[in-house]
């Protein structure tokens, strides 16, 4: 209910400034970027100057063909934001992690004897949420945790401390496109169940005792309809009270519990 006596008191310029990273979790400069890719630096992105059209920009372009850091094209006052120094329209972001290929990892799992535990989040954005749910994968011993190169949560030193060392730990895949990743694992055998509140099925009433992933979406957005088809059933979480929905982490935490709960007894 709108109050008429409460007044919205005016935000400061800088409340709406981006938050400025450690500059030790940031490279500057196309040739220092180029260097570290290079050198096998772990990237988490790069942001380029939108209208940048030099040769030595191609050639950073150039060297992140097939890599799996995103790349995003912004204006300079993006940029600025991040740095005063001078940053020739590009700043790299250091991961605190290394990532692994789903094509690899998947596979390796079943050849170690593993019943596969993922959790897959698709447009988790929020770095608290994406930290909780690190460290309930990690607490619950799932196998991996998979997200998008783009849309997804930035992964960087407050992650790790969000997830309380949970992801130095937890294999975390990037995957260029969210679709073909849930297609690879259903024809890698494992069943992928979403928890949607669009479903009439109890999150309770699947088998979650086989190879499994946990498809969970956006608090926002939900999982878009392209990745819902890719599943094999869709739960929905009761319920009861007066509000409509659980915040993301806590809901991932069910379910990874609820497989747990399930496996225990198989």
């Amino acid at each position: 209910m709108y109050n008429k006596d409460f007044v919205r008191k005016p935000v400061a310029k800088r409340d709406y400034e981006t938050r400025r990273p450690p500059e030790k979790e940031m490279i500057f400069g196309i040739h220092a970027v180029i260097e570290a890719i290079d050198a096998g630096k772990t990237l988490d992105k790069i942001l380029i100057r939108r209208d940048m059209t030099s040769d030595l920009g191609k050639q950073l372009l150039k060297r992140l063909m097939g890599t799996m850091t995103p790349v995003q094209k912004v204006p300079v006052e993006k940029l600025n934001q991040y740095t005063d120094k001078n940053h020739q329209g590009v700043i790299a972001f250091l991961s605190p992690i290394d990532f692994y290929k789903i094509e690899d990892l998947v596979p390796s799992l079943f050849e170690n004897g593993r019943n596969p535990l993922l959790m897959v989040l698709d447009g988790v954005t929020d770095v608290r949420n994406f930290g909780a749910i690190a460290r309930t994968c990690a607490c619950a011993g799932a196998d991996a945790l998979i997200i998008g190169t783009r849309g997804s949560v930035a992964i960087n030193g407050d992650a790790v401390k969000t997830s309380a060392g949970a992801l130095h730990s937890l294999p975390v895949c990037k995957v260029d496109n969210m679709q073909n990743a849930l297609q690879f694992l259903r024809e890698s055998g494992l069943n992928i169940v979403a928890a949607t509140e669009h479903a009439t099925d109890d999150y309770t009433d699947v088998d979650m005792s086989q190879p499994l992933a946990i498809l969970m979406g956006s608090e926002e957005k939900g999982i878009y309809e392209e990745n819902l088809q890719q599943t094999t059933h869709q739960v929905r979480i009761p319920m009861v009270g007066p509000i409509e929905s659980l915040n993301v982490s806590v809901a991932a935490g069910i379910m990874l519990y609820e497989a747990v709960r399930q496996r225990a007894h198989s």
